[in-house]
């Protein structure tokens, strides 16, 4: 794909070479939506490649604040609502960094450490919005194991490329790594297994715009020091079995009080399927 050119018709692989061209061309993204669980994942995953995606979707699935008000308190809102609400706004002034409006954005709301109890919802509406904008790829979280709202996010997405392929709208999935368990602890922002993408090495105005997007999320301040500036990861997404637990079942957030274990994981897409399959 030439820079400027739409997303619709090339391969993903023209789609992802723009991405590491040196250059660093601005992409036509009118077709593309970047679909995150939480405000601040849009930074993590893509912050400074978002400069260059003119005219793409943001899909923020979660409000980011979870209801046992462990988090909110922490950082000195009485109620989820309050807390919910600074992330919003750290959230448009991270984009407004990178060149994005609000009306680029779109939230779907979901409680954070819930998306989980939605996932056929989400995929629902994950699936209109993606044939009301004629979307061709969606960018978001890979299946890893990391944070629940981040798998149910890339179970939704998948979930809205096989409702979008069954009125023959071909959607595709290119997936960003956020942080899993291994044996030897967590690891951030590196895939698991054979890689088989891309890696964009930042310029120095690159980083500095991807850390003045980190400073954006100032309530998650002391989260996001451990992500690193230096790169940002891309692969086409594999064709998942979400039954199957993510990353050889080791599964992050079960060592976290974030509302979630394997069993719970697999009852709730069991239902989410069902419901799918009879669409």
């Amino acid at each position: 794909m030439d820079a400027g050119g739409s997303l619709r018709s090339p391969a993903l692989g023209n789609f992802l070479r723009l991405l590491t061209d040196e250059k660093r061309p601005p992409v036509d993204a009118a077709n593309l939506a970047v679909v995150v669980a939480h405000p601040d994942d849009e930074t993590v995953g893509c912050g400074a490649t978002l400069s260059r995606l003119r005219g793409a979707r943001i899909i923020v699935v979660t409000d980011g604040a979870p209801r046992d008000l462990a988090d909110a308190r922490a950082y000195g809102f009485a109620t989820p609502e309050a807390y919910a609400q600074a992330r919003t706004q750290e959230l448009f002034a991270a984009l407004s960094a990178c060149g994005f409006a609000r009306d680029a954005v779109t939230q779907l709301a979901i409680p954070d450490q819930q998306a989980a109890e939605s996932l056929y919802e989400i995929a629902n509406r994950l699936s209109g919005l993606f044939a009301k904008w004629d979307i061709a790829i969606a960018l978001t979280h890979a299946y890893e194991g990391g944070h629940p709202d981040h798998d149910s996010t890339a179970f939704a997405v998948h979930g809205a490329k096989a409702l979008c392929r069954r009125r023959g709208h071909a959607v595709e999935i290119v997936e960003m790594p956020y942080y899993r368990a291994t044996q030897n602890g967590e690891v951030k922002q590196s895939f698991a297994g054979d890689p088989d993408g891309v890696s964009v090495s930042l310029s120095p105005a690159e980083a500095a715009l991807k850390q003045r997007m980190l400073a954006c999320h100032a309530t998650q301040r002391r989260t996001l020091e451990g992500f690193s500036t230096a790169a940002e990861a891309f692969r086409p997404a594999p064709d998942y079995d979400f039954a199957e637990l993510p990353n050889g079942g080791r599964l992050l957030y079960e060592a976290h009080d974030w509302n979630m274990s394997a069993a719970r994981w697999r009852v709730s897409v069991s239902k989410a399927r069902a419901r799918l399959d009879e669409r």
